[in-house]
């Protein structure tokens, strides 16, 4: 217990100003990525990897994780590793071009085949 009490007195509050400039700079980068990059998986990978960073400032200077137990940090990033998990399994699935079937049209019946 006293070493929690020491290491947290010990650390150093973080310039929250900073961190909100970058978080600010991070969504202006956001929001110029799909008008820039025209192909698909490339601009939906380059908003992933912001979001992620964007969500790991938040979540290590806001929620206070960087300065917690590693044990705490284990648990929050278990369920990123899971997702991450996901999207990679999925991959294939999402960036396969699926052929759309287009029955063909039938004849049209001559007037004369109905008397």
């Amino acid at each position: 217990m006293a070493n929690e009490a020491a290491a947290q007195a010990d650390h150093v509050e973080p310039n929250y100003f900073a961190i909100m400039v970058i978080l600010t700079i991070l969504t202006i980068l956001e929001l110029m990525v799909p008008p820039l990059v025209s192909a698909k998986l490339t601009a939906g990978s380059l908003l992933v990897i912001l979001a992620v960073a964007k969500a790991l400032l938040v979540a290590l200077y806001f929620m206070h994780l960087r300065f917690e137990r590693t044990t705490l940090g284990v648990i929050a990033l278990t369920p990123m590793a899971i997702c991450v998990f996901l999207i990679i399994m999925l991959l294939p699935d999402l960036t396969s071009t699926t052929r759309t079937y287009t029955p063909v049209e039938p004849t049209a019946m001559s007037e004369t085949a109905d008397h």
